[in-house]
């Protein structure tokens, strides 16, 4: 079994994200249009 060199916890709960990654999110998503062609489907990313 592999060792464990560190008994504290590598995450912090006061690990956020920032408003920026969250607005780019949220535009990605939004702009994301998934078509099924057949049995193929075709993300397309509308600016």
């Amino acid at each position: 079994m592999a060792k464990i060199y560190s008994k504290e916890k590598l995450a912090s709960s006061k690990m956020l994200p920032k408003k920026e990654t969250i607005q780019l999110i949220l535009s990605y998503s939004a702009a994301l249009n998934v078509v099924k062609v057949g049995n193929k489907k075709i993300e397309i990313i509308a600016n």
